[in-house]
């Protein structure tokens, strides 16, 4: 897949989260008389990420309580995905529904050969073949791009910070020879600075599936029309707040929950308007 300025900002914002986490790990180092807690916490992010990342499919998939389908029972998504398949020259996912009537689609997988790809019954209404065709371009990039497993990282290091940052709070530590106000500001503020880096690789993620989506339908415009219409449809009908779906929902093309200050500052997704501005100006420069 061709390069990115968000490639680069992908790489730098992962810098940020390591200089997070050497920056408590520093500050146990130099107030507390053993660093042990610290490689536990994070064996047991490591460990559980994996475990995420190995099973991220089923994860996702039951989250949504996916069904998968025959290519009898939906042949249009089975024509779409192979087209796209055959011609990123990626092996053909596995292909499920939703029953929702909230307008989204995820695909998931940790490589090609494991992926598979959801649409909500909602989306299937809403959509055109053409916008159909943009959305699944999107998701099948994510897979083809590798970001379930830079979001599975990201999510490693952002919990073993907060896991240190609690740690710190509730446990304490020698501090004679620090500040203690430096020190529990540390661990307040490092878990916060974590996820808003971990929101902010997310959100960049779906720039590069923007792109690179559309340079593989040869269509920016279907997919911006697919996201005003899904946008629209997800305000009339959102997702249940469901801490399952809340889980899965970095996965999909556009956030599934009714929107809100709060909503908008922890947002997986960029701003809509945003991801349309960019898409139409891509339409106006010949696709790579």
């Amino acid at each position: 897949m061709h390069k990115h300025n968000n490639g680069l900002k992908t790489a730098a914002l992962f810098g940020m989260l390591w200089a997070v986490l050497l920056g408590l790990g520093a500050l146990i180092a130099a107030s507390m008389r053993s660093t042990t807690p610290i490689w536990i916490m994070a064996l047991i992010g490591v460990g559980t990420t994996a475990y995420g990342y190995w099973n991220s499919d089923k994860i996702a998939l039951r989250s949504m309580q996916a069904y998968p389908v025959s290519e009898a029972q939906a042949p249009q998504l089975y024509q779409i995905v192979r087209e796209l398949s055959v011609q990123a020259k990626q092996p053909m996912p596995r292909i499920y529904l939703s029953p929702t009537m909230a307008p989204n689609a995820f695909a998931t997988g940790r490589n090609p050969q494991n992926a598979a790809v959801c649409c909500t019954e909602g989306i299937l209404q809403i959509l055109n073949a053409r916008e159909l065709r943009g959305v699944l371009g999107h998701e099948l990039m994510h897979v083809y791009n590798r970001d379930i497993l830079t979001s599975s990282v990201a999510a490693a290091v952002a919990g073993v910070i907060t896991s240190v940052g609690q740690m710190l709070v509730f446990m304490g530590g020698d501090r004679r020879n620090s500040n203690p106000i430096a020190m529990l500001a540390m661990a307040l503020l490092a878990p916060f600075a974590a996820s808003m880096i971990q929101l902010a690789i997310s959100r960049t993620r779906e720039y590069d599936a923007d792109e690179d989506g559309s340079a593989l339908t040869g269509d920016p415009l279907a997919l911006a029309s697919a996201l005003r219409k899904i946008e629209q449809g997800v305000q009339l009908a959102p997702l249940p707040p469901d801490q399952r779906l809340v889980n899965a929902s970095h996965l999909m093309i556009a956030n599934p929950f009714r929107g809100g200050v709060m909503n908008k500052m922890f947002a997986t997704h960029p701003p809509m308007r945003e991801r349309i501005a960019r898409l139409e100006q891509m339409a106006e420069r010949p696709l790579r």
